[in-house]
């Protein structure tokens, strides 16, 4: 083989590599790779079996009289990609027909389209559009998408009912007014949440009102502790439901956004698992373009704040009603592991027509189920905290009933059992001070009302009412005895 190579080198009989190698193999790669991807996949299954066949050849055929003149260009890699790039194509094809027959199938149709109406009615859109895709794109389906991307616009989801809208015309160009409705999509942009609340992303026309999940927003009803509360109407069970939001970017910093969200969605937990007549029952939580949102039972009426004040204070009987009944609730949210720790005027609805109360926002709920931590956290109104909950001491359903004794106070009197000009002395005065006797603000409250009271308000926990219906109990008894 040495003399082989020696006489070869001597006669100059040996491979050359041109300068121009590289630019015949180069543009050689790129003419197959368009073939492949732009030609290719627009010919029928003969013609292009055939086509590739003779491309192959011709590349071959190249080849092999370079190699005659004994000049060396890499041309196997792209013969080999034409075959490879034609298997590969065959393949694809043939599945997707297999899947378009499986899809095709009567039964596969009818469960992707219900699939898809039930997706819809849960404000799903994105997976209801998902499932409309594989059915056959027949005038029913392209009804359905229709109104998928009317149900996007109405979110101001534009670029996605533009998507809707492309893929409707991508099979008829004809179908209704599509191509209208695509033309003004164009000049609309996707909303951005306004800072501080969503007055201007809500609001209300004439024509369309916007869509939240799967709820229509009807008006505002007015600003929570936590955010801003909607109207809404529920397009699937055609009911009212109050609707409270959060736009999470906009009122938290990105490194307190994801403890936000936690606590926010907090409150449909602890909340979702009480079911009691005066606690309002929430009915779904979701999230929507950094927007939560918790739909809850519509409660006509409004806060107790109205009726804090001296001048407009309920008669005593009511005020005993009121707070019986909330105890009674604050009992049953106990039984089940959940602590208010925000009881005040604000946060209990009255009907003063039916006298029935609902109590609200569970939102800084504490569940005290044996797998959370207990380590107390100051969240709530100071002005009606308890001692040990200004501390930051753990905290059990003993607290809500502190809490609920400064609001009795509040709602007899106009006046709070404890009051200081600074938040440092109010804390004090909480932790170690003993409120104004009662009798002394006003005097026509019971004695048996003031041992009630005195009771509540307890520093020691172990000194006050240990559960609800305890305290419901009293109150039921100072009314029974005569003394009201």
């Amino acid at each position: 083989m040495l003399a082989q190579i020696v006489t070869s080198l001597f006669n100059q009989d040996f491979f050359k590599v041109p300068y121009w190698a590289i630019w015949l193999q180069t543009s050689l790669f790129i003419l197959v790779l368009a073939y492949i991807a732009f030609l290719l996949p627009g010919l029928s299954w003969q013609k292009a079996w055939f086509v590739s066949v003779g491309l192959t050849m011709i590349l071959g055929l190249i080849y092999l009289n370079l190699l005659n003149q004994s000049v060396l260009v890499q041309l196997m890699p792209v013969i080999l990609l034409i075959p490879c790039g034609h298997l590969s194509l065959q393949a694809k094809r043939a599945i997707v027909a297999y899947q378009d027959v499986f899809r095709s199938h009567p039964d596969a149709v009818e469960s992707n389209r219900l699939l898809g109406l039930a997706f819809q009615g849960q404000g799903q859109l994105d997976l209801a559009f998902e499932k409309f895709r594989l059915c056959p794109p027949n005038d029913t389906i392209l009804g359905l998408l229709y109104n998928l991307a009317l149900d996007y616009k109405q979110k101001r989801q534009f670029r996605r009912a533009r998507a809707v809208y492309r893929f409707m015309m991508s099979h008829n160009p004809n179908f209704r007014d599509i191509s209208l409705r695509l033309e003004q999509l164009r000049y609309l942009k996707q909303p951005k949440f306004p800072p501080g609340n969503l007055k201007d992303w809500l609001q209300i026309d004439s024509n369309e009102k916007p869509i939240l999940g799967r709820y229509r927003i009807e008006k505002t009803l007015g600003k929570g502790a936590m955010g801003v509360v909607y109207l809404g109407q529920d397009t699937k069970l055609n009911r009212l439901v109050a609707i409270k939001t959060l736009p999470l970017s906009q009122e938290f910093e990105a490194e307190e956004l994801q403890e936000a969200t936690i606590r926010f969605f907090r409150e449909a937990e602890a909340a979702g698992r009480l079911t009691h007549s005066s606690i309002i029952s929430i009915y779904e939580a979701g999230e929507e373009q950094d927007l939560a949102y918790i739909s809850m039972e519509f409660f006509k009426g409004g806060n107790l704040v109205a009726y804090t004040v001296p001048n407009n204070l309920l008669p005593i009987f009511q005020v005993i009603d009121i707070i019986e009944q909330a105890a009674k609730a604050l009992d049953y949210a106990h039984r089940q592991g959940v602590v208010h720790r925000d009881i005040k005027p604000a946060n209990i609805m009255y009907n003063q027509v039916t006298g029935q109360i609902k109590m609200t926002d569970f939102g800084i709920a504490y569940i005290t189920d044996s797998n959370k931590t207990r380590t107390g956290i100051i969240l709530g109104t100071p002005s009606y905290m308890s001692p040990e909950q200004l501390a930051g001491k753990p905290v059990d359903g003993r607290t809500d009933l502190f809490s609920l004794g400064v609001m009795l106070y509040k709602l007899l009197t106009g006046v709070l059992p404890f009051q200081a000009d600074s938040l440092t002395t109010l804390m004090f005065k909480i932790t170690n001070e003993s409120p104004l006797d009662i009798t002394t603000v006003r005097a026509d409250v019971p004695l048996c009302l003031k041992r009630v009271v005195e009771v509540a308000l307890q520093k020691e926990v172990n000194k006050r009412y240990q559960s609800g219906a305890e305290f419901a109990c009293a109150l039921h008894d100072c009314q029974t005895n005569g003394e009201i």
